[in-house]
Order: structure tokens, then sequence, then C-alpha cells
């Protein structure tokens, strides 16, 4: 049985360019692809593919915050991310959200098939100067850590308004939630980051 990928990057060409690689392989199918994080989440969750590329730096829902829905919703699904970031923040959260494999996209190429079967086998996955003990003694180190971030407070759903409000959408264009409920959020969001003001409606 072929290994069920889905492609998530804002770039059609390298999606293209990912589908050609992975399919090259043989046993590698590519069951769909999206071009914003929001549609990604949505279309996994319909069809819980093994394994999903997502790109880190996603339009309408980041790439971290898709894969912490994705992973909520499909546990059996692994998640690589594909960033432009090498930093060890970036791979903290990124491994938070549950992703199994993180690849810089200056030098994926053939690497993302190799990534593609380690995670679907059950292995972590990174790019070449970051090792694995390196990533369970960093992740071992934060959940010593008793104080939580002011970010790591907020739900899900806060956290999603919080995106969504610092892009600039008002609250008539969180179509899916009231205005009333949408003000609750925000009234939540300054008291548990402490903060005095969240950009206004336009």
């Amino acid at each position: 049985m072929p290994i069920r990928v889905f492609l998530t990057d804002d770039h059609a060409i390298v999606r293209e360019g990912l589908r050609l690689i992975l399919e090259a392989g043989g046993d590698i199918e590519v069951v769909g692809e999206a071009a914003d994080g929001r549609k990604a989440v949505r279309e996994v969750r319909q069809h819980c593919p093994d394994v999903v590329i997502m790109d880190i730096a996603m339009p309408e829902l980041n790439g971290i915050e898709a894969t912490r829905q994705i992973r909520e919703s499909c546990p059996s699904t692994q998640v690589i991310i594909l960033s432009v970031y090498s930093t060890t923040e970036h791979l903290a959260r990124a491994l938070e959200a549950g992703a199994k494999g993180y690849l810089l996209k200056e030098s994926a190429g053939q690497e993302v098939v190799k990534a593609l079967r380690a995670v679907h086998a059950g292995r972590r996955y990174f790019y070449q100067s970051i090792s694995e003990k390196m990533v369970d003694d960093y992740m071992a180190q934060r959940q010593g850590v008793a104080e939580k971030s002011p970010v790591e407070r907020l739900s899900n759903r806060e956290r999603e308004i919080l995106q969504l409000v610092v892009e600039g959408k008002s609250s008539a264009e969180i179509i899916y939630l009231s205005p009333k409920t949408v003000e609750t959020y925000r009234s939540r969001l300054m008291q548990k980051l402490e903060i005095d003001d969240l950009p206004a409606d336009k």
C-alpha cells in the first residue's frame, strides 16, 4: 500500500516539484494539496493521510498552528515541516505542535523522501545539523519548565482568534463567530497576554 501524502505550500511550483519528487519513488501517492493553512486543516481532517508536508509560513493559518490542529484531529497523521528558518525556537515550536520532521527548504530535494519514509515508520527526521538527541534533550528541558509563556497559556481557539486579529481581520470578518463572541475572545486575550490593547476593528 502506498504512503498517502498531503502537500501544503502557498507556491504552486513548490507543490508541483514535491509531487514529482515523491511520486517518482513508486511507493508514495500524493492524495491532495492546499495553498493555505486553513484549507489544509479542512482537507486533512476529511482524508487523514499518512503524512502531511507543511510549509511553516502559510497564509490564513500558519504552518505551526495548522500542524497542531491536524495532529489533534488526525493523531495517526504525521507532519513534516518545511522551513526557511533554522533557529532552535522554530524547531521547538514545530515539535510542540506535534511535527515529527523538520527540513530546511534550501536543502530539501530528495531528503524529503527520506524524511517521509522515516516519519511514516514512526521515527523523527531533522535536517542534517540537528541530531535527535539534541531535540530530545531540548524538549525534556522545555517540559521541565513549570511556567508557560503567555502564548502557550492560550487555548487553540484563542490562538486562532489572536492570529486573525493580528492579521487585521475585524470581528465582522471572522464569519464563523458572532462579533460579540469575538469581542469576548479579544478581552480574554488581552488579559492572558497581559497587554492593554489589541488591534481594533477596521
